[in-house]
C-alpha cells in the first residue's frame, strides 16, 4: 500500500485475527465507529481471509463484528475514510481509481473494493459463518451475504436505505436471491430496517439466538461442520455457487451493477455529489429511524 498526501489516521488493528482449533476467527474492528467499513478495513479483511485459506489447519471461518454492532456499512463519513488511498488490486483487474476522474474513478472503485472484493470472498474454498448482533446495514448486508451462513442475535436489525440516495441497493446486489423477489423489493422500496426475526422467517438467516448465546450457537455450528472432510466441504460449497449463478445470481449483478452507476452518474450530473444529497448523517437516520434528518452520528448505526 502506498499512502499519497492526506493519509488517514493510524487506528492500529481494524481487523483481528485468532485460531480456535480448526476454527479461524476474523474480527471486524472499528468499534468507535460501528464498524464501518474503509479501504483499509477491506485490504485487512482480504489478508486475513487469505491467511485462514491458506492455513491446512483451518477447517470453518467465523466472521464477526467488536462492539455493539457488527457492521454500520460503508464509510462515508469518519476521519478514516480512505477512498484517495491508493492498494494494489486483487478482486479485479482494473487499474487504480485514486488518478482517475467522475464515473471511471467510481467504477474502479468499486469494482474492485465493493463487488470484486464479495466475490471474492464468496469463492472462498471453506465455509464461511458471519456472527452478526446490532446493526447490519447495506453495506454490511454485502459482508454478511458473501458468507455461507448467517447466526445472529435476536437484537440484529438490517437495512439496505441506499434507494434514499436514488441508487439501487447495494453494489453486491444479493437481494433477490437470499430474500426472495417480493421480500426484496419491498425492503428496498421502503428503505425500511427489518429485525432478526423477519429475516429469519424469509430465508436470510439460519438461526437466531439470545444475544448471550450468540458466540456459543455460532462455535457450536462451525465445530460441527470442522468434522467433515475439507476437500469435500470445499466441493459442496461450490457446488452451491455454481447453482446460484445458474439461477442467474452473477450476471444479475453485473446488471445491477451497471445502474448503479448509472444512479451515480445521474446524481452528479443533476445534483452536488454521485449520493443525492445523502451522508453519514441521514444515512444513519434512514436506516435506524426511516427519516433522513433526525441522526446525530457519523455512521449507519446507534
Amino acid at each position: 500500500m502506498s499512502q499519497q498526501p492526506g493519509a488517514i489516521p493510524d487506528e492500529g488493528e481494524v481487523v483481528l485475527y485468532e485460531k480456535r482449533g480448526p476454527i479461524a476467527v476474523v474480527t471486524l474492528n472499528r468499534p468507535d465507529y460501528r464498524n464501518a467499513q474503509n479501504s483499509v478495513m477491506t485490504y485487512a479483511l482480504d489478508a486475513a481471509f487469505e491467511r485462514a485459506v491458506e492455513d491446512p489447519e483451518v477447517k470453518v471461518i467465523v466472521l464477526g463484528g467488536a462492539g455493539k454492532h457488527f457492521s454500520a456499512g460503508h464509510d462515508i463519513g469518519t476521519p478514516g475514510r480512505d477512498h484517495h488511498i491508493e492498494y494494489e488490486n486483487k478482486a479485479a483487474l482494473w487499474w487504480d481509481h485514486t488518478d482517475r476522474l467522475g464515473g471511471d474513478q467510481r467504477f474502479a472503485r468499486e469494482s474492485e473494493v465493493y463487488l470484486g472484493m464479495c466475490r471474492r470472498w464468496r469463492e472462498i474454498p471453506k465455509p464461511t459463518i458471519a456472527m452478526v448482533q446490532g446493526a447490519c446495514i447495506a453495506g454490511a448486508l454485502m459482508l454478511a451475504w458473501s458468507c455461507d451462513m448467517i447466526v445472529a442475535s435476536e437484537d440484529a436489525f438490517f437495512s439496505d436505505p441506499v434507494v434514499r440516495m436514488g441508487i439501487p441497493g447495494v453494489e453486491y446486489f444479493a437481494h433477490p436471491w437470499v430474500l426472495g423477489p417480493r421480500r426484496a423489493k419491498e425492503i428496498l422500496f421502503t428503505g425500511e430496517r427489518f429485525t432478526a426475526a423477519q429475516a429469519y422467517e424469509w430465508g436470510m438467516l439460519n438461526h437466531v439466538v439470545p444475544r448471550e448465546d450468540l458466540e456459543t450457537k455460532t462455535f457450536a455450528l462451525a465445530e460441527k461442520i470442522a468434522e467433515m472432510p475439507q476437500f469435500g466441504l470445499a466441493l459442496t460449497k461450490k457446488a452451491v455457487n455454481q447453482c446460484e449463478d445458474l439461477m442467474g445470481m452473477r450476471a444479475g449483478m453485473d446488471s445491477v451493477f451497471g445502474l448503479h452507476h448509472f444512479a451515480h452518474a445521474h446524481n452528479a450530473e443533476v445534483g452536488t455529489d454521485s449520493l443525492g444529497g445523502m451522508n453519514a448523517r441521514s444515512m444513519k437516520a434512514a436506516a435506524v429511524n426511516g427519516s433522513p434528518n433526525s441522526a446525530t452520528t457519523n455512521d449507519g448505526a446507534n
